[in-house]
């Protein structure tokens, strides 16, 4: 049969189809809605594929390909390759990083956050940690201090809290164990309907979280200086698709990654802190402010404490317990 295309068009085409061969794309498994929590992600979504020509691509999908607690699991099996995930949910699947859900750490700024996130997942245990679910850190999504929103009566002192059943993960939830509250551990999505249904009494999360999971609308006072820690919520990717992506795709996601997190840092500080008093005030939520002596009481039982057990359980892992922690208390001493 007589070729009925010029030379030009078979080169065209192949140039075509090899173009295709090499396009990427990564399914990104997040969790409820586009919020300042995910604006890095979204960010390093936009670069990506500007720096590639959209030859690599990342798929978002907020709830769509897996739940928030099984997104570990997800990227262990290769089911997507990019995924946000908090170490409070599952601490015995990535114990080396739940060192920076300690409650009183001291973290003063969310730049801070970024940095110590940082140099704790490039540390060989970390990095080994992760590993083990075929994981490689990203990078974090830094959060300030968890406050509460409360239903009821606003303690007036910290010995109110007795008994209150509290959603509370990780090292916050140990720390409000110390004042006699009753932690839950729960994701994010199920936190309104059990405040609604009476299952917990308060909620502690970032004022990000209070605002987009709704525990505003139906809270009747928050705490302003409680302040006991934070969650440390990493972006993983599948260590395979990693190294399976070419030299120049992997370079655009790698050198995106500080331009993402500028992105996000200047979202929560400029937008989301500057929303969260209006938002307060428009529903009357009434401030609880605890004294200087009532928080140095709280901090002196839990800080020590959760700091002694947790480096004493993650020795007995294997892990170097009080190597990870002197690094992240180091580093904060040093004001870095």
């Amino acid at each position: 049969m007589r070729n009925i295309f010029g030379k030009s068009a078979i080169a065209a085409l192949t140039l075509t189809f090899a173009t295709e061969a090499v396009a990427t794309e990564w399914n990104v498994s997040l969790w409820g809605k586009r919020r300042a929590f995910t604006e890095h992600v979204e960010k390093l979504a936009e670069l990506v594929s500007k720096k590639t020509g959209g030859d690599f691509t990342l798929n978002i999908s907020y709830g769509g390909l897996s739940k928030n607690r099984e997104n570990l699991d997800g990227i262990s099996i290769g089911a997507f390759e990019m995924a946000q995930f908090c170490a409070g949910y599952h601490r015995d699947k990535n114990p080396s990083i739940t060192v920076l859900e300690l409650p009183f750490l001291g973290v003063s700024s969310l730049e801070q956050e970024v940095e110590l996130s940082m140099a704790l997942y490039q540390h060989p245990a970390a990095v080994k940690d992760l590993a083990r679910w075929n994981a490689t850190l990203l990078m974090p999504s830094p959060l300030p201090q968890y406050n509460l929103v409360g239903v009821g009566d606003a303690p007036v002192s910290l010995d109110d809290f007795e008994g209150l059943s509290v959603r509370a993960t990780g090292g916050i939830g140990a720390a409000m164990e110390t004042v006699g509250a009753v932690p839950t551990s729960m994701s994010a999505t199920e936190v309104r309907q059990a405040m609604d249904s009476g299952i917990v009494k308060a909620v502690a999360f970032a004022p990000h979280a209070h605002m987009s999971y709704g525990t505003i609308e139906n809270g009747k006072w928050w705490t302003t200086n409680l302040n006991p820690g934070t969650v440390n919520c990493p972006v993983v990717v599948n260590t395979d698709a990693l190294n399976d992506l070419s030299d120049d795709q992997r370079e655009a996601l790698m050198s995106s990654v500080d331009e993402a997190l500028e992105h996000y840092l200047d979202t929560y500080n400029n937008k989301t802190m500057s929303a969260w008093g209006p938002a307060l005030d428009e529903r009357g939520i009434t401030e609880v402010t605890f004294s200087d002596a009532e928080i140095a009481a709280f901090k002196e039982a839990a800080a020590a404490p959760a700091a002694a057990a947790w480096i004493e359980d993650n020795t007995a892992r294997g892990l170097p317990g009080q190597e990870l922690y002197d690094l992240v208390t180091g580093m904060i001493a040093k004001g870095m």
